[in-house]
């Protein structure tokens, strides 16, 4: 029994649109080398939530985190977001899954979006 995250983002049709969230997975990947991670998309691109979680829960996972990749709580993260998580429950009722606030909302984040603004204002004077 390993745990999973997803990281679950919008999609887009553009494919390079994903590259920063792959680049998240691989980094998650190699230092938590226990941890099975998926991306899983809203639209456009696969896999879905779902489909990921489904995959996930077939290698044996019995905890799942869901960080969602969105930088604030719209309505995909406080409407659509919460239906896919139940019918995740609902079709692997043995799998516990937890869902965790829009990534741009942590605190970390957001210091880390500040200082990038900084260093771009510091750069320019």
């Amino acid at each position: 029994m390993s745990p999973g995250l997803i990281l679950f983002a919008h999609g887009a049709r553009d494919p390079r649109w994903a590259a920063p969230f792959e680049a998240v997975a691989a980094q998650v990947r190699a230092q938590r080398p226990g941890v099975l991670v998926r991306l899983a998309f809203l639209e456009f691109m696969s896999p879905t939530l779902p489909q990921a979680g489904a995959e996930l829960a077939a290698a044996g996972c019995t905890q799942l985190q869901v960080l969602p990749m969105f930088l604030g709580a719209g309505g995909h993260v406080r409407k659509d977001l919460p239906l896919l998580i139940a019918s995740l429950r609902s079709a692997h009722p043995g799998l516990q899954v937890s869902l965790h606030p829009a990534v741009g909302e942590l605190d970390d984040v957001t210091r880390a979006m500040a200082a990038a603004a900084l260093q771009l204002i510091d750069t320019a004077t």
